[in-house]
């Protein structure tokens, strides 16, 4: 299985982060429609769609650098702008890879999306997945947040010990979604087979991947969660797993609910637990450093306004370089000038410099050196 690792800065509180994988056989062409539409009923402000090497380019008035380089498997850069409360404005930037960038296995073509909003992020807005994804099963966007796992889905545990053990690290690695373990007492009926995290506000319901321990698993399924996790299973109940490392204020009692009724109904208890442990100070993920970068250094979907202040900003920009360079070029010349006119003063009945008609000429090789 792949690898995860986190860093020491937590996610900001502006930010929110995704990534899959599209199973179907037009991603680009689902998201395009789907922005197309949302901007059409006045749900986005605007949006563009920009080739990977567009998006990097680099110019006089648009300066970027290395981090605005989604890579070279990158297929395609959506950005879109939309506002929450009224006067929130939110920028994210959705980027698609070829099949494989992460896992060589990897089938179909995968995604991350960055989205910032101007204050910090409210479980209630919108989920910025659903801005370029449509929220409908028949548009599989949603698989390989870790194999085999989908978001809008219970997700059933292995039947292998050793499988569902290396599941388990997988999960707690894995810095970019929050994972619920929830055990069936019984098998339900169709409604409590639905996932319970379609309970959940939108904007947390697609960070959260929900699993399924089957009733005959509560033994496994606990035994594996103390072994790898060092939290329990309760029968019937649910855990929110810790990721690796835990995030301060992580207790395993805290983030455990006893009784879980997969009837239909919403489970109160249990969407408490995982809006608290949304709201812990989770590490940001390694890998999502670059897509943060991108999205903050490599924004193109400017209002005139900002365009109007980009500009005036570039402008005084170069006039302050102008005028450095302008200084620097005239105190070369005056300290030139002043060795220039020390040379026929400073030389003796030999032809060679005096000593004291020395200095100048060193000031000026000190100043050439800077």
């Amino acid at each position: 299985m792949a690898k995860h690792s986190t860093t020491s800065t937590p996610i900001p509180d502006t930010v929110w982060l995704g990534r899959g994988r599209h199973a179907g056989p037009e991603p680009e062409l689902d998201a395009r429609r789907n922005l197309i539409a949302l901007k059409a009923a006045g749900v986005l402000d605007d949006y563009v769609e920009l080739d990977p090497v567009e998006a990097a380019r680099s110019s006089a008035l648009y300066p970027r650098d290395e981090s605005a380089d989604p890579g070279p498997s990158a297929r395609l850069v959506f950005e879109a702008r939309w506002r929450v409360d009224e006067d929130v404005t939110v920028r994210a930037q959705l980027t698609t890879f070829a099949p494989g960038h992460r896992r060589k296995d990897a089938q179909g073509i995968g995604w991350v999306l960055a989205a910032e909003a101007e204050r910090t992020w409210q479980p209630h807005w919108p989920s910025p997945a659903t801005m370029f994804w449509p929220d409908s099963d028949l548009v599989p966007w949603d698989h390989d947040t870790a194999p085999g796992l989908r978001v809008r889905a219970a997700n059933h545990l292995p039947k292998d010990d050793d499988e569902l053990r290396a599941l388990l690290r997988e999960c707690a690695q894995d810095g970019w979604y929050i994972h619920v373990l929830v055990h069936e007492a019984m098998t339900p009926e169709a409604a409590g087979q639905q996932p319970v995290t379609r309970f959940l506000p939108p904007s947390l319901r697609h960070r959260v991947v929900e699993h399924r321990a089957d009733p005959e698993q509560v033994n496994t399924a606990d035994f594996a969660a103390k072994k790898e996790l060092k939290v329990r299973m309760p029968r019937g109940g649910a855990v929110v797993l810790p990721g690796s490392p835990q995030p301060r204020g992580y207790e395993a009692e805290r983030f455990s609910v006893r009784n879980v009724f997969l009837d239909g109904s919403e489970p109160t208890e249990l969407i408490n637990r995982i809006q608290d442990y949304a709201a812990l100070p989770l590490p940001l993920p390694a890998d999502a450093e670059p897509a943060l970068a991108r999205l903050r250094q490599g924004w193109h979907l400017l209002t005139p306004d900002e365009e109007l202040a980009h500009a005036k900003a570039m402008v005084e920009r170069y006039a302050a370089e102008l005028e450095a360079m302008t200084k620097s070029r005239d105190q070369y010349r005056a300290a030139a000038e002043s060795a220039q006119a020390a040379l026929p003063a400073g030389t003796s009945v030999d032809g060679g410099p005096k000593p004291s008609a020395l200095a100048p000429i060193k000031a000026l090789g000190r100043f050439r050196n800077k």
